[in-house]
């Protein structure tokens, strides 16, 4: 059916209007003499409409003659029609021909490259490196190597599980799995130290295997050996073993911030001017708005690009640029306000940075007043599980 619909498109077709009070036998003389006809809608007792073929018009003519009703012309559809439209308008088909040219042209480049990170996860500079390895918009389908470009990239990074480039149309579709970040595992039938990850005191220290280093009170730093992966016996000798233990230490958690008395904020006014442009491949026109109404504002520029399917990216982008207006405000803080602002800030931060809350058993602040700022310094003290294993090398 389907097939049979384009033929008729290629040849061409005529929606016509039969009108009389014998419209039943002039169908039935139609039939009769095999004419193609579709699409019959009765608009009354009297009136039809219909789709013939071309070449069958004079022979329909007649029949409707002979059977007193009255033909008229509704439509001309198809191609010859729309070739005959057309023929005259040589610089319009001339257009549309180069850019069906152009198309077809572009569809063997890379226009687009959509990176899939599985789960929502960020992969910091992924596009910079995709890039270097050989997958960059504008690029040739035909010289781009997906197997050797994943593997340039993975090796590149260890933050990578798994990739894959799929191209379809002009758009490469880049999917990717984060890796996850595992401490280094020391196999159970390894000698290994357990060396302090952070700098603190001592409070708690119970060797399971190995020997205890250091005993509660000491202050110890980043990288020192707590528990050593190996015993001494008084007939056995020396033997390394894979140090296990539990250790507690007091460790500090500290930031600083400068808060000013004096100070500008930025107050958006809600108000915004917005100016279009086109990209062609790396080549940018604007089209000029004149300067901006606006005394303060913030730029803020979106792409989006142009396609033809979901997968058939054109070199064509619309730029918009949008200017959001603010207002500048001054704000006096008293010393008070300026120091509880601070505060507040800093525990925040602090407070993002230590996994548990309960175990902060002390905190500390300092403020230093200077003339046009004050200086505050706040320092949690947390009781924090430390330690982790370190393969030992002979």
């Amino acid at each position: 059916m389907i097939i049979k619909r384009i033929i008729n498109y290629i040849y061409g077709y005529l929606r016509i209007i039969v009108e009389g009070y014998y419209i039943e036998r002039f169908i039935n003389i139609c039939r009769n003499k095999k004419y193609t006809m579709w699409n019959i809608k009765k608009n009354n007792d009297i009136k039809i409409s219909l789709n013939i073929e071309i070449k069958n018009y004079k022979e329909i003519c007649r029949v409707a003659r002979s059977t007193h009703c009255k033909v008229k012309i509704k439509a001309k559809r198809g191609l010859p029609f729309l070739i005959n439209k057309y023929k005259k308008r040589k610089i319009f088909v001339l257009f549309l021909l180069i850019i069906a040219f152009a198309i077809f042209l572009s569809s063997n480049f890379v226009w687009n490259i959509d990176i899939i990170e599985e789960n929502g996860a960020e992969i910091e500079n992924i596009m910079e490196d995709i890039n270097q390895a050989g997958l960059t918009i504008g690029e040739f389908k035909g010289n781009v190597n997906t197997k050797e470009i994943i593997n340039k990239v993975r090796l590149d990074r260890d933050d990578i599980a798994w990739m894959g480039i799929e191209l379809k149309g002009t758009n490469a579709i880049v999917k990717l799995v984060k890796a996850e970040g595992k401490p280094n595992i020391v196999d159970e039938d390894e000698y290994c130290n357990i060396v302090s990850d952070k700098n603190g005191v001592i409070t708690k220290i119970n060797a399971q295997n190995g020997t205890a280093n250091v005993k509660v009170g000491d202050t110890i730093s980043e990288g020192d050996i707590l528990i050593n992966g190996w015993m001494e016996g008084k007939y056995t000798g020396v033997r390394y073993v894979h140090a296990k233990g539990e250790i507690e230490a007091r460790v500090w958690y500290t930031k600083n911030k400068t808060i000013e008395y004096n100070t500008t904020e930025k107050h958006n006014t809600g108000n915004t001017e917005t100016n279009y442009g086109i990209k062609i491949n790396n080549f940018k026109i604007n089209f000029p708005k004149g300067v901006s109404k606006f005394k303060f504002y913030d730029t803020i520029e979106t792409e989006s690009k142009m396609k033809i399917f979901s997968n058939f990216y054109l070199p064509i982008s619309v730029i918009k640029t949008t200017n959001q207006e603010y207002e500048e405000v001054k704000k006096t803080y008293s010393v008070e306000e300026a120091k509880s602002l601070g505060i507040q800030e800093i525990e925040q931060e602090l407070e993002s940075e230590i996994e548990n809350k309960n175990n902060i058993v002390n905190k500390n602040i300092n403020t230093y007043e200077n003339e046009n700022s004050i200086d505050i310094y706040v320092t949690y003290e947390v009781l924090e599980n430390i330690g982790t294993n370190e393969k030992i090398v002979f």
